[in-house]
C-alpha cells in the first residue's frame, strides 16, 4: 500500500486481504489473546511490566505472520490506529463465529 486509504470503510477489507492466510490470522489471534492476558494480569497485579508484556506478545506473533507469511507490510505503519482497531474487530469477528462472512465480503474464501 503506497498511499494512506481515504476511510475506515476502505481500510477494512484491505486490512482482511492483508491477513488473508489462516496461518497469519491464527498467529494474530494468538498474540491479541497473549497481549489480553497480560493487560488482565496488569490489572489484577499491578505490576507494569505486563504492560511492555502485552505489546511484545501483540506484535511479535503478528508481525512473524506477515513476513514469513503473507510477505506482506504490516498495516501498523501506516494506520496504526485503525489497524490496531482492526485486530480487535477481526478477533472478536472470530471469537463469535462472523469471521468467515467478513473474509468473504472482503474477497476471500476462508
Amino acid at each position: 500500500m503506497a498511499e494512506k486509504l481515504p476511510s475506515y470503510s476502505a481500510f477494512w477489507p484491505y486490512y482482511l486481504r492483508e491477513h488473508g492466510r489462516a496461518r497469519t490470522r491464527a498467529l494474530h489471534f494468538l498474540g491479541t489473546s497473549l497481549a489480553l492476558i497480560c493487560l488482565i494480569l496488569l490489572i489484577v497485579t499491578g505490576n507494569w511490566w505486563w504492560l511492555p508484556a502485552a505489546l511484545v506478545a501483540g506484535y511479535l506473533f503478528a508481525w512473524i505472520g506477515h513476513v514469513f507469511i503473507e510477505h506482506n507490510r504490516p498495516a501498523t505503519f501506516i494506520h496504526p490506529l485503525w489497524s490496531l482497531a482492526s485486530d480487535f474487530r477481526m478477533y472478536a469477528l472470530w471469537v463469535t463465529g462472523r469471521l468467515k462472512g467478513e473474509l468473504r465480503r472482503a474477497g476471500l474464501e476462508p
